[in-house]
């Protein structure tokens, strides 16, 4: 008896334990980050290597997707990931320029290029990966989270001319979007805070709104700074970063859902065109991979479109043109 107890308690405390359920589990692909057959496909370019002047010594690596239906003569939309790797990669999360095939096709999304940007680096450091994002490896920590306009310089100044001089891009800065996840996502609050002039939209997924390096004021600059020209998107989940240290102290500042909350606030008092989603996830593309395609389409809501109903081009498919 006393053998069979030894072994029955153990057993018995096992089979009690809780299991805690991972919140990721819950989110699925979207079906549009999925090739669909007869969706006309575009094309990704690169790696292409941008030297910084904002940052010497080092350089972003970049690729640049173009729609099928991209007219050299008609003005595209511009979208811009950071972290490029990780929203371009086909065995990831987003797959973002198949979801642009999708949606483009089907006219829920403008003509649009899509630009794919690394943070920078200096040649001997290796390129960022799904495993490692860069932060131990490459210049990300301080191109992404600090409140300057450094960052916003490799993009404006730096990119965009590139850019421009090889795409039919609009000018119009409401047709430039700006995305990114983690610290891609303040970087890409922080480029269109410093530079409305030209992007508006901004795609923020578990952005690292705390204090790395003093992202958790962004809720008191908002609030004393004039309203700006920009429309925003926060996708956070409760099972983010939150702040609990090892010794069990709580840190606010350090506490990702906490303080997405408290932009979201800000942004909504100063009454911004803003739309968030709080749901389970932790940190991660975990619920980003569900609901990317929808962020996109709210974000560019706006596009020109026709409701006459005699337009059979408005009511047919986007194909591309044909070439003469």
């Amino acid at each position: 008896m006393k053998l069979t107890l030894l072994f029955a308690i153990p057993f018995l405390a096992l089979a009690q334990a809780p299991v805690e359920p991972d919140p990721n589990t819950y989110y699925q692909p979207s079906p549009d980050s999925a090739v669909m057959a007869g969706v006309p496909r575009g094309q990704v370019k690169g790696p292409y290597y941008l030297p910084s002047q904002a940052y010497p010594g080092t350089q972003h690596s970049y690729w640049v997707y173009v729609p099928a239906q991209y007219d050299p003569a008609v003005p595209a939309s511009l979208m811009i990931y950071n972290d490029g790797q990780a929203f371009m990669a086909m065995d990831g999360d987003i797959r973002a320029q198949v979801v642009m095939d999708n949606l483009i096709y089907r006219r829920e999304l403008p003509v649009m290029i899509g630009v794919f940007i690394n943070p920078g680096r200096r040649p001997d450091q290796p390129e960022p990966d799904l495993k490692e994002w860069g932060d131990r490896t490459t210049n990300r920590p301080t191109e992404y989270n600090t409140l300057d306009d450094r960052y916003a310089r490799v993009i404006v100044d730096e990119l965009l001319p590139v850019l421009y001089k090889d795409y039919n891009i609009s000018r119009d800065p409401a047709r430039h979007g700006i995305g990114g996840t983690s610290s891609g996502a303040i970087a890409a609050f922080t480029v269109a805070w410093e530079r409305p002039d030209y992007f508006r939209k901004v795609l923020s997924n578990v952005g690292s709104f705390v204090n790395l390096r003093g992202g958790n004021v962004y809720p008191e600059i908002v609030r004393k700074s004039e309203k700006k020209p920009l429309r925003v998107f926060l996708l956070d989940g409760r099972n983010d970063n939150r702040g609990l240290r090892a010794d069990g102290k709580y840190d606010e500042t350090r506490d990702w859902f906490y303080q997405n909350v408290r932009l979201q606030q800000a942004l909504e008092e100063k009454g911004y065109d803003l739309n968030y989603m709080w749901g389970m996830q932790r940190h991660g593309h975990g619920m980003l991979k569900a609901v990317f395609p929808d962020i996109m389409r709210w974000l560019w809501r706006d596009h020109a479109f026709s409701s006459d109903v005699h337009n059979k081009v408005e009511q047919s498919f986007n194909e591309p043109k044909k070439s003469q």
